[in-house]
């Protein structure tokens, strides 16, 4: 049991890493206390485990994977990706340029990457089908996990892209891309689940696009000058 459990955990929590070195590269020049990282992505994990009682009363009052069922699914899990990136980074002083919030939800939404990726790799090995989850973690190296990266990082572009606005504003763009975020997970689920090859295909495609406009994303808020006064 205890191998297994490591194996899972190695197919889940490695590749998670990979994809978060991938992203740090971007903020190389200012990088962010290893402190907070790790924190975020510990916290991004705990998410995981926050989310599932959410999931599984969801199910019980819904059954079957209706639309609503994957609606109020992503919105649990969107919604705690971004508490674990506020408690992580968003709310220390070290967020202090417009790419840091791309950075710390980037990191959360990894961290929860790690924790379900691994429990999604457990099933198979547990009923010794090896070659089953290795399928699953390829898949869900190139498909789930840019999901979260893509969603959350629409959301960590929202405070990038407003981080000199008034706090009214933020939250209501965070409010925005949030509600944004979750429509786009859904959609990624719905895909998957109920249009068959086609819908794999279509989801695949939709996320991978949205990897090409983050790392546009990442470029912009590179560039973003600090006003000349701070709007209040």
């Amino acid at each position: 049991m205890a191998s297994e459990i490591t194996y899972a955990a190695l197919g889940g929590i490695v590749p998670a890493l990979v994809w978060l070195l991938f992203w740090l590269r971007e903020d190389r020049k200012n990088p962010e206390p290893n402190g907070l990282i790790l924190k975020t992505f510990l916290l991004g994990m705990l998410a995981v485990l926050l989310v599932l009682p959410f999931q599984k009363g969801v199910e019980m009052l819904i059954p079957g994977t209706t639309i609503i069922t994957l609606f109020l699914w992503a919105f649990f899990e969107e919604s705690f990706k971004l508490g674990a990136g506020y408690f992580g980074g968003l709310h220390t002083v070290d967020d202090n340029e417009p790419l840091d919030p791309l950075i710390y939800m980037i990191t959360a939404a990894l961290g929860f990457v790690a924790l379900e990726n691994t429990l999604f790799i457990l099933g198979p090995i547990l009923g010794q089908d090896i070659p089953q989850s290795i399928v699953t973690g390829n898949l869900r190296f190139i498909g789930a996990s840019l999901l979260h990266v893509v969603s959350s990082g629409l959301v960590g572009a929202s405070l990038a892209f407003s981080f000199y606005q008034s706090r009214a504003r933020r939250v209501s763009k965070v409010i925005l891309a949030l509600g944004f975020a979750i429509a786009f997970h859904t959609a990624f689920n719905w895909f998957i689940l109920k249009w068959n090859n086609s819908g794999i295909l279509l989801s695949f495609f939709m996320v991978w696009i949205g990897v090409v406009i983050l790392l546009w994303l990442f470029e912009k808020a590179k560039k973003i000058a600090r006003p000349t006064y701070i709007e209040l």
